[in-house]
């Protein structure tokens, strides 16, 4: 038994009538062209995952170095008002 209670002779009759139809040249361009299309999305989705990587934004591998002194309500302790 085949696909779908298809033989393999019903498939065979079916591929010669669509070469018939539409000949052998017809056919392998319509594959070249469906193959060049394939290929074209894979590369569009490769530059996709590479815009995406780049876009990403690194994150810092170390922390900034602190400053001297102390922020307290907007005023760092060197600007503090000597008394």
């Amino acid at each position: 038994m085949g696909i779908g209670g298809l033989h393999i002779w019903h498939l065979l009759v079916l591929l010669l009538i669509v070469i018939l139809l539409f000949g052998t040249n017809k056919l392998r361009g319509i594959g070249a062209d469906l193959g060049s299309v394939i290929r074209g999305f894979r590369s569009s989705i490769r530059e996709g995952e590479g815009m995406s990587k780049k876009a990403k934004p690194e994150e810092p591998s170390a922390p900034a170095p602190a400053e001297e002194g102390r922020v307290i309500d907007g005023q760092s302790s060197r600007d503090a008002p000597k008394s």
